[in-house]
C-alpha cells in the first residue's frame, strides 16, 4: 500500500479528476497517462482510488495548513513570534478570502470527495472478490464522510452536487457552485452521519495487526459518535435525540474493546511515544513512513512548507537555539533531538497555569511538552556548562522557579511560567514545547517527519461519551468515564505503589488544597459539566489539530479564547462571525455565479 501513495495518488487524482474548486475558465484536456475514467470501473482502479483517498488525507493532517487552521487561535495555542509575523494568519483573526492556510483542506478535499463518490458509485458494477469490494466500499463511506466533515467543521454548508447531482461521481467540467441549496447544512450532516455509519456497520471489526495503514470500526464509531455531537450542538441542524447517538456510538467502542482490539495504555506517556506509533490506543493516523520522503510524497524534505509533509514535528518548538544566553554565549545548538525552532505555535498562558495547574499528580504535562535542553556544546562551558548539563530549565510555577534561583548554585537558566513567551512579551522566546510528535528518525533538524499523524484515539473516545451523557441528562454516567481518563494520568513509571495510589486518589478526587497539601472531597455527577469536560481534553488531547473544531463546533470560540486570552493577539480581534471561516475567493472566481457575494461566509 505504502509504495503506491505517490506513485498512483498524485497521478491518479491529478489526471484522472476534476478539481472541482479549481476550474479555469477554459478548459483544456492534454492527457499524460493512460488513466481515463473506465479504469476506475476496474478492481484495480477501486483499490488505486481508495489508496488516494487514504493518502489525501496528508494534505490535512500535519502540514502547515492543516496545523495552523486547527490549533491556532484558540484558548490553548497562540502565535509564536515567528507565526506572529504573519498578519493573515488564522491565529490573528485578521482572515480574509485568500489566506493561504485556509486553502488547504478547502483545494484538497473535493477531488476526494468526487473521488469517493465515483468509487461507491462504480463498485457495484465492478467484478472482484465481494468481500474485498465492501471493505473497499466502506472505506470510501468513512473518507469522504471525513473530508466533508472537516470541510463542515471550517466553512459550515458546503456543496453536495459536484456538478452531476448530489453525491454523484462528476467527470465534466462544472463552473456553478452549489451552496445556496435550501437546508444544506442538515443535508451535510446527515450525508456525514449516514457515511460513518455505514462504515462503523461494514469495516473490519478487528483492529488491523499494524495499527496504522487502514481504518477498522471502531475510527468509524468514534466519528460518527463525534458527528453526532456536533450537529447536536449546531443550532440549525441538530436533531433530537444526537447527544444520545453519540452516547451509543462511543459506548459501543469502550464496551467492545476487546474485540475491537483497541485499550487504554497504562502509561500516558507511551501514547505518542517515537516508536510505539501503532499501540492499541490509536483508532486511526494518517500514515507517513520513516525514512521515505519519495513515498510520503514530500517534494523538498527540508522546505516543505506546502503540500503533505508532516511538519509537526517543528512546528510548536521553541527558540533554544540562539535566544537565551549564558554568560554571553549559547549553549544550544539547532539538534535533531530537539527538532526545528520554526516558533510558529506557543501555548497560552491559560494552558500551562489553568489546564495544567497540577503538575506533580497530572502526568499529562510533563508527557505532553518539553522543559528541559541540555546543551549541544560547550560554548558556554566558562560557567560550568558543558555539552550534556542542563543549560535551560522551564519551572512549572513562579515558586519553584524561585525557590531553585534562591539557592544561587545552579548554572543554567532557569525560567518560570511568568517569563515565558508571549505575543505581547517577546523577551524570551522560550516556552514548553509539544514533544508528541518528536522525530529522531530524520536526517537533519530542519526534516519533514515520517511518522503518522494522530487524528483518533481511544481516550477521546471516553471523553466524547462522557460529554454525549452530560448533554443527554445523565452525568452521572460522564463520572467513571472521565475519572478512568483521570486516575490513568497518575501512572509514572518508577513511582511505588503507594505513591502511585496518593496520587491517584488526588487526581480522582476534587482538590481544594494544593498539590502538595491536598483536601480531598469525591467528584460528583454535579461536577460533570461541558466545561469539564473541555478541560480535560485541552488536557487529554493539547496539540492534536482538535482544538479550534472543539470550539467552534461547539459555540465555545469567542467566549472560551476572550476570557482566557484577555489581551493576546487573538482575543481583541475575534468575532461572532470568525466560527467559520471565508469561503476561499479562488473557488468564488472560478465559478460562474450570480453575485458570488452572496455565497461568502457572513463577515468576510
Amino acid at each position: 500500500m505504502e509504495k503506491i501513495f505517490s506513485k498512483t495518488s498524485a497521478t491518479f487524482i491529478g489526471c484522472l479528476l476534476l478539481l472541482v474548486s479549481g476550474c479555469a475558465k477554459k478548459l483544456i484536456e492534454e492527457p499524460k497517462t493512460v488513466f481515463t475514467i473506465e479504469y476506475l470501473k476496474t478492481s484495480n482502479g477501486l483499490q488505486s482510488g481508495t489508496v488516494s483517498l487514504y493518502s489525501g488525507m496528508r494534505y490535512i493532517y500535519g502540514p502547515n495548513g492543516g496545523l495552523n487552521t486547527m490549533n491556532s487561535g484558540t484558548d490553548e495555542w497562540s502565535l509564536g513570534d515567528q507565526g506572529a509575523s504573519s498578519g493573515l494568519d488564522c491565529g490573528a483573526y485578521n482572515l480574509n478570502s485568500s489566506n493561504g492556510d485556509i486553502l488547504t483542506v478547502w483545494n484538497r478535499s473535493f477531488n476526494n470527495i468526487n473521488l469517493a463518490n465515483g468509487i461507491i458509485g462504480f463498485a457495484p458494477g465492478v467484478s472482484m472478490d465481494a468481500s474485498a469490494k465492501a471493505k473497499l466500499i466502506a472505506e470510501a463511506h468513512f473518507f469522504r464522510g471525513l473530508y466533508y466533515f472537516g470541510l463542515v467543521q471550517q466553512f459550515g454548508a458546503v456543496p453536495l452536487d459536484l456538478g452531476s447531482g448530489d453525491t454523484t461521481f462528476n467527470q465534466l467540467p462544472f463552473q456553478g457552485f452549489n451552496r445556496l441549496v435550501p437546508d444544506l447544512l442538515k443535508k451535510n450532516y446527515q450525508l456525514i452521519i449516514n457515511d460513518f455509519a455505514y462504515a462503523s456497520q461494514n469495516l473490519p471489526t478487528t483492529r488491523p495487526s499494524n495499527g496504522g495503514f487502514y481504518i477498522y470500526k471502531a475510527a468509524a464509531f468514534h466519528m460518527l459518535a463525534k458527528a453526532y455531537l456536533f450537529r447536536g450542538y449546531n443550532n440549525t441542524a441538530k436533531q433530537s435525540g444526537d447527544f444520545k447517538s453519540a452516547w451509543d456510538a462511543a459506548k459501543y467502542v469502550i464496551d467492545n474493546q476487546t474485540a475491537l482490539g483497541t485499550s487504554l495504555l497504562t502509561d500516558y506517556g507511551d501514547v505518542h511515544k517515537e516508536g510505539n506509533d501503532y499501540n492499541p490506543e490509536i483508532l486511526y493516523s494518517v500514515e507517513r513512513i520513516q525514512g521515505d520522503p519519495f513515498d510520503n510524497e514530500v517534494n523538498d524534505v527540508a522546505n516543505e512548507f506546502s503540500g503533505k509533509a508532516n511538519m509537526s514535528c517543528n512546528w510548536f518548538n521553541s527558540n533554544y537555539q540562539n535566544n537565551v544566553s549564558i554568560n554571553g554565549a549559547f549553549p544550544c545548538d539547532r539538534v535533531l533531538q530537539y527538532m526545528r525552532p520554526l516558533r510558529q505555535l506557543a501555548p497560552n498562558p491559560w494552558l500551562i497555569d489553568s489546564a495544567f495547574a497540577d503538575k506533580k499528580n497530572d502526568s499529562r504535562y510533563d508527557n505532553s511538552f518539553r522543559t528541559v535542553w541540555l546543551a549541544t556544546n560547550n560554548n558556554a562551558a566558562a560557567s560550568g556548562v558543558s555539552t550534556g548539563d542542563t543549560a535551560y530549565f522551564l519551572a512549572p510555577s513562579k515558586a519553584y522557579g524561585d525557590s531553585l534561583r534562591t539557592l544561587g548554585t545552579k548554572k543554567y537558566i532557569i525560567l518560570d511560567p511568568t517569563q515565558f513567551y508571549l505575543v505581547s512579551r517577546p523577551a524570551y522566546q522560550l516556552y514548553p514545547a509539544i514533544k508528541k510528535f518528536d522525530d529522531n528518525k530524520r536526517s537533519v533538524p530542519n526534516d519533514a517527519s515520517g511518522r503518522p499523524y494522530v487524528v483518533a484515539k481511544l481516550s477521546e473516545v471516553y471523553l466524547e461519551a462522557a460529554e454525549a451523557a452530560i448533554l443527554d441528562g445523565r452525568p452521572g454516567d460522564a463520572l467513571p468515564l472521565v475519572l478512568t481518563l483521570r486516575q490513568r494520568a497518575a501512572y509514572r513509571v518508577g513511582l511505588t505503589s503507594a505513591v502511585l495510589a496518593q496520587r491517584q486518589a488526588v487526581m480522582t478526587n476534587k482538590n481544594t488544597g494544593t498539590p502538595n497539601i491536598p483536601i480531598l472531597t469525591p467528584y460528583t455527577a454535579a461536577d460533570m459539566t461541558v466545561d469539564f469536560i473541555m478541560t480535560e481534553r485541552s488536557r487529554e488531547l493539547c496539540g492534536e489539530s482538535l482544538r479550534w473544531a472543539d470550539l467552534a463546533c461547539r459555540n465555545l470560540l469567542v467566549e472560551y479564547v476572550k476570557n482566557r486570552n484577555r489581551n493576546l493577539v487573538a482575543a481583541p480581534k475575534l468575532q461572532a462571525f470568525h466560527t467559520l471561516r471565508p469561503i476561499p475567493q479562488s473557488q468564488l472566481d472560478a465559478s460562474i455565479i450570480s453575485n458570488p457575494a452572496t455565497y461568502q461566509n457572513p463577515g468576510y
